[in-house]
């Protein structure tokens, strides 16, 4: 692996982890896909820092557990006009 992946992989999980951000919204403060980003986390910092991976792994997982809340909210928003 080359050292920029290993940076970015490293510098998207501290990312995720102080402000519990979901991957869409760390795709678009660094500018990259989510799929990237899910690409990083899943994958990349798993094998390069496995300690930062299982603390990330639980942000991911706690944002996989609310994501029907935030989808509901979302379309409550958007037939309400708010």
């Amino acid at each position: 692996m080359t050292e920029p992946l290993e940076k970015r992989a490293c510098e998207v999980a501290v990312y995720m982890i102080e402000t519990g951000a979901t991957v869409r919204a760390a795709a678009r403060h660094f500018g990259i896909s989510k799929s990237t980003v899910h690409k990083d986390l899943s994958h990349r910092l798993k094998q390069y820092n496995y300690a930062l991976y299982v603390q990330v792994r639980q942000v991911l997982d706690t944002n996989k557990q609310e994501r029907h809340i935030r989808g509901g909210m979302a379309t409550r928003r958007k037939y309400k006009g708010v």
